[in-house]
């Protein structure tokens, strides 16, 4: 069962609309018995809790008031996948494969991760809290209903995604590629850290603090093809 509310943040007072925050809270769940995961299977109110799923093929699978809490993922193939009112716990790995995913009202919670393949895929209602993701593609990706929280992102890719009501609160972000996004309300105010290595263009739709301008101000003048001259 989830819980949804508007979300509370600084952009509630008008400027920019917040982003609906879901807040999961799951049934009694059953520990995972079975063995890997399968193309197009159905886990409905399941733990998978301790495991290690690297390398498995799920493309396709439908996880429904799952856990999935301190897994491997590595190279893990669930393109496709649809993770529906669960929460991912400490999960780890590289090259995990969400390639045209949806996930809806979902937390993923102090993941350690690197080069997650979430391009084309679709977010809405997802917390990212804690834990840090290197390398996460979400290039032409749907966020809708986001929110970074407290996280470290190293060169996320949401080059060509569509974001609206994205919130990054006490997020670091790293090299970041905004080229081609599109924004409505994306507040990244109160990101701890704003490092954008491509796309700087494509921030109109988000708010920013004026200390963030003063730091980007190299880069928006590059775009315009000013030169600062002392």
């Amino acid at each position: 069962m989830v819980r949804k509310g508007q979300g509370q943040g600084p952009g509630s007072g008008g400027s920019v609309r917040a982003a609906k925050r879901t807040e999961v809270r799951l049934p009694e769940l059953v520990a995972w018995e079975g063995g890997g995961l399968e193309p197009d299977g159905d886990y409905d109110g399941v733990e998978f809790a301790d495991l290690d799923l690297g390398g498995q093929e799920g493309i396709g699978a439908r996880f429904m008031d799952c856990a999935v809490r301190r897994c491997a993922l590595d190279e893990a193939g669930l393109a496709k996948a649809r993770i529906l009112d669960s929460v991912l716990e400490g999960v780890r790995g590289v090259g995990t494969d969400l390639s045209g995913a949806s996930l809806r009202d979902v937390e993923l919670v102090e993941a350690r991760l690197g080069g997650v393949q979430l391009h084309g895929a679709v977010l809405e209602r997802v917390v990212v809290r804690g834990g840090k993701i290197d390398y996460l593609n979400l290039r032409k990706a749907r966020l809708k209903d986001v929110v970074f929280e407290g996280c470290v992102l190293v060169e996320p890719d949401f080059a060509g995604a569509v974001l609206e009501r994205v919130e990054f609160r006490d997020c670091t972000l790293r090299g970041a590629d905004f080229h081609g996004a599109r924004m409505t309300d994306v507040d990244l105010r109160e990101a701890a850290e704003l490092g954008i290595a491509r796309g700087v263009d494509a921030l109109a739709g988000a708010v920013i603090s004026p200390a963030q301008l003063y730091d980007l101000a190299p880069a928006l003048a590059a775009q315009l093809g000013l030169r600062v001259v002392p």
